[in-house]
């Protein structure tokens, strides 16, 4: 059954117009009217629905029922992920939304190749709030995991930390998952460096701010790999796998 974000109010019985965006994916699927749907405004439910008219710039549905289901981590994650090139942070991003990421925080680092103007950041992150929706609808998630502004990682280490920051380095001696097995979950704020990992001057910065620094193995991973690596770890160590 197709899902669909709509960021408006929801209720049972009621019949609304369907975002624009949705609109418009709906009838390139050719969905018709009639077809049952499922749509989540981000509180954590979904209802299920009808679609009542459809053409190539508006749609209405007809809400139906609404369903308590919540499918997020028993813990908070954020990931604070340094700039990779090309459209690495889309597949990051994706995956990253499929696993029950909280929220994520890209950074721009000394190593980052990317670098953007204040133009290109906006732009950027309008498009990278869409694959967060898109991976949402596809996964089943119902609420919408938060996205801030790029940042530069010295102004991000000055800013009070919410939750412990686990910084994954090849020159940690604790490994990830003897810190987890100590205090069991909570939430916490993965570090990945972008290519090449943060240097040195930024990992001893992130240590004197009070990261942890950790070890995910004696592998090297890539900057894709390595956070998707220790969420999927923290959910094996803590459930929600």
């Amino acid at each position: 059954m197709p899902r669909f974000y709509c960021p408006q109010a929801l209720a049972a019985g009621a019949t609304i117009a369907l975002p624009a965006t949705v609109a418009h994916h709906a009838s390139v699927v050719r969905l018709q009217p009639g077809a049952a749907l499922t749509l989540f405004n981000g509180d954590g439910s979904e209802y299920t629905a009808r679609l009542a008219s459809l053409d190539n710039r508006s749609a209405t549905a007809e809400l139906i029922e609404r369903r308590e289901r919540d499918c997020e981590l028993p813990f908070a994650v954020t990931l604070a992920q340094a700039l990779p090139e090309g459209t690495k942070m889309d597949w990051i991003i994706e995956k990253a939304v499929e696993l029950g990421v909280t929220a994520i925080e890209p950074l721009a680092a000394q190593r980052s190749v990317v670098k953007l103007s204040a133009e290109r950041a906006e732009k950027r992150h309008a498009h990278w709030q869409a694959v967060i929706v898109a991976a949402a609808e596809q996964c089943g998630r119902n609420r919408i995991a938060a996205l801030a502004p790029v940042a530069p990682l010295a102004a991000w280490l000055a800013a009070p930390a919410a939750a412990p920051r686990l910084l994954f380095s090849p020159r940690a001696t604790l490994s990830l998952a003897d810190w987890a097995s100590d205090g069991g979950a909570r939430a916490v704020c993965l570090m990945v460096g972008p290519e090449g990992g943060f240097s040195d001057e930024e990992e001893d910065a992130a240590v004197q701010s009070g990261a942890i620094r950790l070890s995910i193995g004696p592998r090297v991973l890539r900057t894709e790999t390595a956070a998707l690596a220790a969420l999927a770890a923290l959910c094996a160590l803590w459930g929600g796998m």
